[in-house]
Order: C-alpha cells, then structure tokens, then sequence
C-alpha cells in the first residue's frame, strides 16, 4: 500500500494506475512517485509501457485503475490542456509542431488568451527571456520549417515552459538529435532540475540514461520492477532489470570460412531525391559468410546505396553484380527473386504496411509461392501456422497474429522484418541501420541474428552509425563520404579513430 501524504518534496505521486487496451495490459497497477528538482528517468524495453504511462499523467489518456497526486494534491486530468493548468507538459517524440508558422506562432497556439488578437511582440519578449534563462537558444520570429531538429525540440520545451509547466515529460528526446545536440539538451535539462522543476525523462538507452538522470524506475512488461538511485547502479544490473536476464554487451563472432562473392558493386553511380549525385562511382564487393559495414554521417549516399542494390532507385552509371547476374535497375521483385533480404531504414514506411495484419506483413515475399498460395488463391491456415511459427522463433510480442503491425513496438517491428526476411533464406542481407532505436535486448537479439546469417554462409551487408556495432559484427569496414569510398578495412584492424577521420574526408592511406 502507498502511502499518500502532502509531502512537498513530491511533484508526482502516482498510485496504482493501470491501462488495457484491446488485447494488451499496458500498464499494470503502477506506482511511481517524482521529486521536485529531480531528473527522473522512466527506462524499459520497447512496448514495456513508459509512453503509455506519460500519456496517462500528460491527459492525453485516463487511466482505467489508479489515481494521481500532483504536488500533494489529487488530480483528475481530462485532458493535455487540463494536465498543463496542472503543471504537467509533455515533448512527445513526434513534434507537435505547425511548420508554415513561426516559433512564437506555434508557442501561443491553442492558448484561451488572447482570443482575437495575437500580441506578438510580447510573446517574442517573453520567449527570448526564457530562452535566455535555460540556455534554450531559438529565434521567436524563425519559421519552424527554417529549425533544425534540435531547435525544433527547444521550441517544444519553451511552448510547455510558456505555458507554466513545473513537471516536464520528454519522450525518447534523444532519439533524432547529433551528439552534440544531446550534450546541449543536458545541460539545458540539468539548469531547469536545478531551479526546482522535475523532468521525467523516457528513455531505453543505458548510457544516458546514467548521464543525466538522479533516480530511474525500471519497467517490464507494464509493471515497475525497480526504482534506484543512478549513483548506485550501473549498465549491467540495469540491462537486467530491462530484459529481465543478463544481457551481452560484447557479441561473440564465429570464425566463418568466406566463399565467393555474392555482391559486386562497380563504379556505381545514383542521384539523390534532388537529383544531385549521391554516389560517384562506389565499387565494393561482399563474400559468403561476409559482413561488410558501412560507416559514415547520415546524408552521405548510404541510403541510396541500399536502394539501388535493392532495386528501390535507379543507378545512372555503374554495375550491381548479385551471384554474377547483372541486376542494375531491375525491379524489387527480380531482386527479391535472385535472393536478396532487406531490412529497411523505414520500418512502416517501406519494410511494413502498417494497417495489414502481422500475418500478412510475414507473407509479403511469399504470397504468389505453394505453399502460402494455391494458383490465384491464398492458404489461410498456412499462413497463420507460418506467422505463429515465425512469432515464437522470433519472440515478437503481438497480442495475435491478426494485430495490425502499426501496433507494435519498435523492437517487434524489426523482429517481423528480419524474421520474414531470413525465412527465404537470402543469399545476400542488406541490413540498414538494423538496431537504431531498439532497446538493449531488441538490439542484443538483432545482432545475434545478423551473426547467424553470416555463419549460414549468406552475405551481408550492413549500414549502421554505430561504431561500436560494425566494429562489433563486421569482418570489414568501408566508409562512405559524400558519395565515395574512403577506404576499406578489415574491422580487427581499425579503431573509432581511423574510421573517424575517414568519416571526416580523409582517404585512407597505406600503414594507416
């Protein structure tokens, strides 16, 4: 039983809230009480119901079960709007922002006062003193279309700021911003934990998580496991708390005997959605049994790479090689036909239809082949002993498989891709940034599999950002930077410097 007092060191007392949705208990009578001038981090696995929980305190859902304390007091929160007369905001990981309309625009929007007429001028003002207060560096008067994605995210805090919020809520905040991005936010975070605000900060990665935060409640699978304070914990413990298991940072690579290439790329060469060239002449080839990483900053051709070897753009010079059969500008369909898997950087946008069924997302490659099909028409049961199948070989938490994928958590949704696409068992795997935005077991089982495509002899190639994951599963590395080949390295080799100074412009040179 929670002990519920007008305790003035609390900001955020919640007691028992619990949440069902169709199928599913997202939340499973949880406690969990927030400080005043704390920054409180919210961490589990994907789907283990952080967001849901923050919607629930923001107003944007009620709660089926439970109640809610706001500064010792109770509160029924009807909707966001009543939730910020509270003093409850919340940075959901979508902006909710108007990009034809100006920073100072979008903060006044939705506001009862003033009705009629808009006084800019003042709202200008007082966004420029707050924005010098908590170091939240925007200019009222630029159109949010004009921000980057950083900026764009200021502009969010300073609207729920305006707005007279002493409890804060950020959902993934990090998930779309640069290092240096996430650097600024702390400290921008840390200024206003530090004169008396609280932060619940949602997140499932580890590393910052323990950067920022004082205190961290841990949940799984809709119920609190954990609260602990940050100074007392680490990665590990905090892994195992997430996934409940230990957890393997370090992923163990078989020694696999590589076979003839499977992937030739020459003298490739494609333009970008502008039509400005994105690849000037790239040639690379991957072996069976091969990981072949791609590193570089995001922008610099490694999309376009991907969709030209799968046959998604069209290449305007060069050569895509796949078992000796030249397949540069065939179709997506003769691509898939010549055994090649891809795990696309979009996961709903282009690996998934969000509205169709998790069994029929899985059968997307297979549908026209027996035993799935017979002539024109489809084997349902097949199907669904095919996806149950595919669900319990590869862990995805659906509540069934008629579930719309669109419901599914980040991690699920990679899980169906990469099951559908090892289940045709490719000769070649693109795989674009496979693990980003997965938690720490999502992305542990992820990796696992890519390692076991390699030591089923398939070729791979791999797109990431992360560092530490090419260097991890990849036998070797080549960099990319605007459109060219820096060099290419055997991953046991190198280290972040090398690659670093390559991801920078700088070719690499022999004994490098």
């Amino acid at each position: 039983m929670v002990d519920i007092t007008q305790n003035a060191e609390l900001a955020v007392q919640l007691v028992g809230i619990t949440k069902r949705f169709p199928g599913v208990l997202a939340n499973d009578h949880i406690n969990l009480e927030v400080r005043q001038g704390e920054i409180h981090a919210l961490l589990g696995e994907n789907g283990a119901g952080k967001s849901t929980l923050m919607n629930i305190l923001s107003g944007l859902y009620r709660p089926d079960e439970g109640e809610i304390w706001i500064y010792g007091k109770p509160a029924m929160l009807r909707s966001p709007r009543h939730a910020i007369q509270q003093g409850i905001g919340m940075v959901h990981q979508h902006f909710m922002l108007v990009e034809m309309l100006t920073v100072a625009e979008n903060v006044t929007l939705g506001l009862e006062s003033p009705r009629f007429f808009l006084k800019l001028p003042q709202t200008e003002q007082k966004i420029a003193e707050l924005a010098a207060r908590y170091g939240l560096r925007v200019d009222p008067r630029a159109r949010i279309w004009q921000l980057s994605v950083g900026e764009q995210q200021r502009v969010e805090i300073i609207k729920m700021l305006y707005r007279g919020a002493r409890v804060l809520i950020l959902d993934e905040p990090t998930a779309v911003l640069t290092p240096g991005e996430v650097e600024e936010l702390f400290k921008i975070l840390r200024r206003m934990a530090d004169e008396g605000h609280s932060v619940i900060f949602i997140s499932h990665k580890l590393e910052e998580v323990l950067a920022i935060s004082d205190r961290i409640t841990v949940l799984r699978k809709g119920r609190v496991v954990a609260t602990v304070e940050t100074a007392k914990t680490h990665q590990a413990e905090l892994a195992r708390l997430m996934v409940g298991r230990e957890v393997l940072f370090q992923m163990e690579k078989q020694e696999v005997r590589k076979g003839k290439a499977v992937l030739e790329v020459i003298n490739l060469r494609a333009q970008n959605d502008k039509g400005l060239p994105a690849l000037r002449g790239i040639s690379l080839s991957v072996q069976a049994g091969e990981i072949l990483g791609i590193a570089g900053v995001a922008g610099n051709g490694q999309r376009e790479l991907a969709e030209v070897i799968t046959g998604l753009r069209p290449a305007t010079g060069g050569q895509v090689l796949i078992c000796n059969s030249d397949l540069t500008n065939c179709s997506p369909r003769q691509v898939i036909e010549q055994g090649v898997g891809h795990i696309p950087e979009d996961r709903l946008g282009t690996g998934l239809i969000p509205n169709l069924a998790v069994s029929d997302n899985v059968v997307l490659k297979q549908y026209r082949q027996p035993p799935i099909s017979s002539g024109p028409f489809l084997n349902q049961a097949t199907i669904n002993g095919f996806t149950d199948n595919l669900i319990a070989l590869y862990d995805i938490q659906t509540p069934s498989r008629s579930t719309a994928v669109k419901l599914l958590s980040g991690g699920n949704l990679q899980k169906t891709i990469i099951g559908r696409e090892i289940t045709t068992q490719p000769l070649l795997m693109v795989a674009v940034h496979p693990s980003r935005g997965l938690d720490v077991g999502a992305t542990e089982s992820v990796r696992k599999m890519l390692l076991e495509q390699r030591e089923r002899s398939a070729a791979i190639l791999l797109i990431s950002e992360d560092l530490d994951e090419l260097l991890q599963l990849a036998d070797r590395i080549a960099v990319m930077y605007e459109g060219e080949i820096m060099g290419i390295v055997p991953a046991e080799e190198t280290n972040l410097e090398d690659i670093s100074l390559m991801m920078a412009g700088s070719k690499k040179r022999d004994g490098m």
